[in-house]
């Protein structure tokens, strides 16, 4: 590497047009390294490179470690939004900005949502089993039912949970919102109903859809107690994170009836465990942790995520992507 080059780590998900924004610098190096990397590996790799000045994070940990390993980090940045994985703290302590991709996979997880609510709501999972195995007389005791007039409560009115709620308006359901860091008035700006006291509001919902991050504020949000909240004929979503739910409790009270069904994209252990009891179940709905990541959302984060590294690199980062805003001038 030549001295006025910096070196940047990115992850193998990155899509070729993310990548092309930063190889058509020249005073770019790119190494890449497989998402799935140990700790031990990626710090190895990172002392290997060292210096190194920025890296695009797939589900990779990153933390005090990884910082002594790169010598010289100016950006560490995630192709997402989520990033419980990454030590902020220390981060912040070495004036190194945290980046995500703003509103770039938003629409994709939003319509995952939408997708798991209909995949419940109309049996799909069943209604594919009767005419594969020849049932077709037993569709009658099988029903679906309508989202529409319908009552979503969507919990976090973020980026993700505004363009949920859009989707949910469109299909003619009611939609409730319960954020307490969001104004009653901008809840009911996009058309839907601000709740102040969730545990009253769980028994009014036939879909509960999460779309919070997870913090200790939220992590086991939905437990025994809170599930027992919900009608027995309501569906919970979860295409937020793992740990919001607790999943014994949830199992608990999808397999004695108490609850009606559940759509999950995301896990507590990822992956989980095989069998995953869960997924046993013929309520529930269960993907790899792929709302976010469709092809169009892939495209989206990859050049997102290259430009918030660019703009680091420039000198004005780009001020609204940047989680740990305590780093910026």
């Amino acid at each position: 590497m030549t001295a006025n080059k910096k070196k940047i780590f990115i992850t193998q998900t990155m899509s070729p047009s993310g990548r092309a924004l930063l190889t058509e610098r020249d005073d770019i190096e790119l190494v890449e390294f497989p998402n799935m990397i140990s700790a031990s590996d990626f710090e190895s790799l990172l002392k290997e490179h060292a210096p190194v000045h920025g890296v695009a994070l797939g589900a990779t940990r990153f933390g005090e470690a990884e910082l002594e390993a790169a010598g010289d980090m100016k950006v560490v940045t995630r192709i997402g939004v989520g990033y419980d994985a990454v030590d902020v703290a220390a981060l912040s302590r070495r004036k190194v900005p945290l980046m995500v991709v703003g509103i770039a996979n938003s629409p994709s997880v939003a319509e995952h949502a939408l997708f798991m609510m209909l995949m419940l709501a109309k049996r799909a999972n069943e209604m594919h089993a009767l005419v594969r195995e020849g049932k077709w007389a037993a569709r009658l005791g099988k029903l679906p039912y309508d989202l529409f007039g319908k009552t979503l409560l969507i919990v976090g009115f973020g980026r993700i949970g505004t363009r949920t709620a859009r989707r949910c308006l469109a299909m003619e359901m009611n939609v409730l919102v319960y954020d307490p860091y969001k104004s009653t008035e901008e809840i009911k700006a996009a058309g839907c109903e601000a709740v102040s006291d969730l545990d009253a509001a769980l028994p009014r919902a036939d879909f509960v859809s999460l779309h919070c991050p997870k913090t200790p504020e939220t992590v086991g949000m939905f437990n025994a107690a809170r599930l027992r909240r919900m009608k027995p004929s309501s569906y919970l979503i979860n295409t937020a994170r793992g740990g919001i739910i607790d999943e014994a409790a949830l199992y608990d009270a999808l397999s004695s009836g108490k609850l009606a069904g559940a759509g999950l994209d995301v896990f507590q252990q990822e992956p989980p465990a095989v069998p995953y009891p869960l997924s046993e179940l013929p309520n529930v709905v269960v993907a790899p942790h792929v709302a976010g990541v469709t092809w169009e959302a892939v495209d989206r984060m990859s050049e997102q995520t290259a430009r918030n590294i660019l703009s680091v690199l420039d000198g004005g980062p780009i001020r609204q992507n940047v989680i740990n805003q305590d780093v910026l001038g």
